[in-house]
């Protein structure tokens, strides 16, 4: 079974997934902004949401996770809980 690792932010908003996005994307520390501006406990621990496999998240996630490159930032992408920006940090 394959493996990820990710991270992300969670808003309330579209408009300020993509507010993020760009700060991330002009250099702004990805952890950083999930402490300040993610709704998600995760965002503690700058957005970390440790290893999982298919299915143990929302099918949007999943989507995203087992197909971006790893490192970049994908997003917005809306689940029921918000906009998120995501992160795969590792994949085996």
């Amino acid at each position: 079974m394959a493996l990820a690792t990710a991270r992300h932010i969670l808003v309330d908003s579209e408009e300020k997934c993509n507010e993020l996005k760009d700060q991330i994307a002009n250099g702004a520390d990805f952890a950083d902004v999930a402490k300040e501006h993610s709704n998600c406990p995760s965002g503690g621990n700058g957005g970390d949401l440790g290893q999982f496999g298919p299915g143990m998240m929302v099918p949007e996630f999943d989507k995203v996770v087992f197909s971006a490159d790893i490192g970049s930032v994908e997003g917005p992408v809306k689940t029921q809980f918000g906009y998120h920006l995501l992160e795969v940090t590792s994949r085996s």
